[in-house]
């Protein structure tokens, strides 16, 4: 990992040039006049644009929320669409990309080093995020660390609850990769060395999510990225983080395991979570750009879909969704899931039926991949599933519940969802909207199209002359006779009715007899 490039560009992936194009696609709310931090959450709380403070707190601090808050800006930052996203990022997912070393002296976020006391988590403009709170969060932050018995690079993405200037609580509840690393410390009773980055460009934030065979993840944030991430050793630890980011925060983790209260705090559900018992995070050192920009994540709260934690979960899960769809059937074709579930629970799956039974296969497959997800939608391939109507369209006309749903019980399922109420497993629910097997081209499943009549002829055929070779749809006559009208036809089989010689067959063509 020597640093064998001359030049590096730090400000390709950096999350404050972002924010520039995202204010030029009108993407970004501009607050210029100051603002206290208390007031910073009601406006970022189910507003569609990301926000930019640019004088939060009485020190003036420039601050960005919302950022990863829509699909659309998701999309922006990996230079795709939205509807191209999951399959950008799977083709990234399996091209890693190894980082290149930067010296000290050239990485933009060691510009500004603070060790020590002069390192104060409170001097940050972190605020309260919901009224509830146990007290103000850093919820942007890309946590790194090392597993000892690889040597790799982990990355995640983790809330700090501020407890004192160098101190702050950290969720390590859920299974993770940090966690168990974690424990392995405890047991030793050894420190766990961690940097937490706040303010990284979204692919590091997409790829520190990815569930992917074990590796080194910082090549991971590289193929996200498409480039190699510029690394820069930490001042006080052997960790290595992004050369480009906003900010870093050095530290360790207190060998004392789960010993202090965190939280409450509001969830990606939607909910709060109750008070836990969790590690304690020491700060040793702040680095960052001399004109860095602090960001904060949303979550929670009543506008699911406007959250970065949603989008960002609603990613994750498709491609685990994925990975798992293309081993259990022949052809999926596309994957779907809605942010204001909390970007887990319902899923919307399209896929083309080679054989009877792919359809369960599906479910199945989804049921057994993730235990965030509680209902999967599974649809025929010419249904969009990113479009509400159309599946509520599918859900009314292709399915029956006595039929088309599938539901199992016993599944591990996350304690945060409230509806469980306390069980530790849950229920999953199947539901096929999809035209039974064989039928998709039937009549009744034949979607009704406005006519499209190619260019036509003068001096075409008559009724009678365009049925002699066999029955014909209406707009087939129109056709044979170049009639952009269609009266005249009428007027012709009115003669053949009266004739006796017109008739239909099953499919409703005209036919002569």
């Amino acid at each position: 990992m020597p640093d064998t490039l001359s030049t590096v560009d730090f400000d390709r992936f950096r999350l404050a040039r972002l924010v520039d194009r995202l204010v030029d696609a009108g993407e970004v709310e501009v607050v210029a006049e100051p603002i206290p931090l208390a007031g910073v959450a009601q406006r970022l709380d189910g507003n569609p644009k990301a926000v930019l403070f640019k004088s939060a707190g009485p020190e003036g601090a420039a601050l960005v929320g919302n950022v990863m808050g829509s699909r659309a800006r998701l999309a922006l930052a990996l230079e795709t669409d939205e509807r191209s996203l999951l399959p950008t990022i799977l083709e990234r997912l399996g091209a890693p990309v190894p980082p290149v070393e930067i010296s000290r002296d050239r990485a933009p976020v060691q510009e500004v080093v603070l060790e020590g006391g002069d390192a104060d988590l409170t001097a940050l403009p972190v605020h309260l995020q919901h009224a509830l709170d146990g007290a103000p969060y850093i919820s942007a932050g890309l946590d790194f660390s090392r597993d000892p018995a690889t040597g790799f690079t982990n990355i995640g993405m983790r809330r700090l609850m501020l407890r004192g200037r160098r101190e702050a609580g950290i969720d390590l509840n859920a299974p993770s990769d940090l966690r168990a690393i974690y424990g392995g410390a405890h047991a030793r009773g050894e420190r766990l060395p961690v940097a937490i980055v706040v303010g990284a460009h979204p692919s590091d934030a997409i790829a520190s999510l990815s569930l992917v065979p074990p590796q080194d993840e910082l090549a991971l944030l590289g193929g996200v990225r498409g480039a190699p991430v510029p690394v820069v050793k930490c001042v006080t630890s052997d960790l290595m983080v992004p050369a480009d980011a906003e900010m870093v925060l050095e530290g360790h983790l207190d060998p004392a395991g789960w010993s202090e209260p965190e939280g409450p705090y509001g969830e990606y559900v939607g909910y709060y979570g109750v008070l836990k018992s969790n590690p304690v995070f020491h700060l040793s050192a702040i680095t960052r750009r001399s004109d860095a920009l602090f960001q904060t994540v949303t979550i929670g709260g009543r506008y699911m879909d406007t959250t970065d934690t949603a989008q960002i979960c609603a990613l994750k899960t498709e491609v685990s969704l994925w990975k798992a769809l293309e081993t259990a059937v022949r052809e999926p074709v596309g994957v779907y899931v809605t942010a204001s579930c909390g970007g887990m629970y319902n899923a919307r799956v399209s896929l083309r039926q080679r054989v009877p039974g792919e359809v369960r296969n599906a479910i199945a497959a989804v049921f057994g991949s993730n235990a965030d997800v509680k209902h999967v939608f599974v649809t025929d391939a010419d249904i969009d599933i990113f479009s509400d109507a159309e599946l509520d369209w599918a859900l009314a006309t292709r399915f029956q519940a006595d039929r088309d749903i599938a539901v199992a019980s016993g599944f591990r399922a996350v304690p945060l969802d409230p509806s469980l109420q306390g069980e530790r497993a849950g229920a999953k629910a199947g539901f096929d909207l999809t035209v039974p097997f064989g039928k998709l081209g039937a009549q009744e499943f034949t979607v009704p199209e406005p006519p499209q009549l190619p260019p036509l002829a003068a001096g075409g055929l008559s009724a009678a002359e365009a049925l002699a070779d066999g029955p014909k749809h209406f707009r087939e006559l129109m056709e044979a006779a170049g009639s952009d009208d269609g009266r005249e036809i009428v007027r012709e089989l009115e003669t053949l009715y009266a004739e006796g010689r017109l008739g239909r067959d099953r499919d409703g063509r005209y036919v002569l007899g």
